[in-house]
C-alpha cells in the first residue's frame, strides 16, 4: 500500500493512494499511520486536488555514506569497516515539488539518490533477522550534499545538514522487499545515477540492527542507506528526479538563494 501525507483544502491530512476503481484517489485518514493505528474517515478525494508533502516528519534522520562499492571507487576513498554514519537534522526535509535552495554558504551542491527507510515502531538492540519487522515502508529519498563544504571540512555532517537538503517522498510504500529494488536519478531528464539495492555493502536490515545497539529508533525515524556512482552537481534551475522501483519518482526543482 502507499501512504501519503498531503496539503488539501487549507490544512494538512493523511491517506492511503487507491487506484481500484481505474481513477487514482485519495483515502482519507484520520491520523498518521506511520506513528500509530489509524482508521478510515470515509472520504476520498481526487489525487489531482491533492498537494503531496513529505511523506513523513522524522524525529531523527540516520544517513550512511560509503554504502555502495562504485561510489567509493569514484570519491576515491577507503571501504569502512563498518557502517559509517551521520546524522541529517529534521529541518532539512522537503516534500516532492519543493525547491532545493542553493546555499550561499556552497558553489558545490550534489544530489545523491537513495532509498529511505521509514520505521514503523520503538526500535532498540534488534537483530538483522527481526529489522524488518519495525519498518513501516520504504520512500525515496535525495541526501543533498554541498560537496565543497564536504571536502573542506573532511566530514559530511555539516555539508548536508542545509534546509532543503533532504527531499523525501512521494509517498510512503509498504510491503516492498528491500533487498533488490532499482534506483535512479535523472537530472533535466538525463539518467545520472542507476544501480540496484541488492548492492549495498550494508543492507537495511544489517544497518537497523547496527544503528539500533547504539540509538533506539522511533516511528518516524528516516534511515538513508547511501548513493551509487553517478554523483554530480546541479544549479538553479535544474530538476532532479530520485526513482525507487515498487515506490515512485521524486522530483525537486533546483533554485537560488534561501525563500
Amino acid at each position: 500500500m502507499r501512504f501519503a501525507r498531503f496539503a488539501w483544502r487549507g490544512a494538512v491530512h493523511h491517506g492511503r493512494l487507491d487506484c481500484s476503481d481505474g481513477d487514482e484517489t485519495v483515502v482519507l485518514l484520520d491520523g498518521d499511520p506511520v506513528r500509530g493505528p489509524v482508521g478510515l474517515t470515509g472520504q476520498t478525494v481526487p489525487s489531482a486536488e491533492v498537494r503531496l508533502l513529505a511523506p513523513v516528519l522524522p524525529g531523527k534522520i540516520v544517513a550512511v555514506g560509503r554504502n555502495y562499492a562504485d561510489h567509493i571507487a569514484e570519491m576515491g576513498m577507503g571501504t569502512p569497516a563498518v557502517p559509517r554514519l551521520f546524522f541529517k537534522p529534521p529541518s532539512a526535509v522537503i516534500g516532492p515539488g519543493e525547491p532545493i535552495r542553493y546555499p550561499a554558504q556552497s558553489r558545490q551542491v550534489e544530489y545523491e539518490a537513495e532509498l529511505a527507510v521509514v520505521i514503523g515502531r520503538t526500535t532498540r538492540a534488534v537483530t538483522a533477522a527481526d529489522a524488518l519487522s519495525h519498518v513501516f515502508g520504504y520512500t525515496c529519498a535525495n541526501d543533498v550534499t554541498a560537496r565543497d563544504i564536504q571536502k573542506a571540512d573532511g566530514q559530511p555532517s555539516w555539508a548536508k545538514a542545509f534546509d532543503t537538503f533532504c527531499p523525501l517522498g512521494p509517498w510512503i510504500t509498504t510491503g516492498l522487499d528491500p533487498t533488490d529494488l532499482e534506483i535512479a536519478c535523472h537530472v533535466n531528464g538525463e539518467r545520472r545515477q542507476h544501480a540496484r539495492t541488492d548492492l549495498l555493502l550494508s543492507p537495511v536490515a544489517r544497518l537497523i540492527e547496527y544503528i539500533s545497539a547504539a540509538v533506539t529508533l522511533e516511528a518516524g525515524d528516516v534511515i538513508l542507506t547511501g548513493t551509487p556512482a553517478g554523483v554530480g552537481p546541479v544549479v538553479p534551475g535544474d530538476t532532479v528526479e530520485v526513482s525507487v522501483t515498487g515506490i515512485g519518482t521524486l522530483s525537486n526543482p533546483v533554485a537560488s538563494g534561501a525563500q
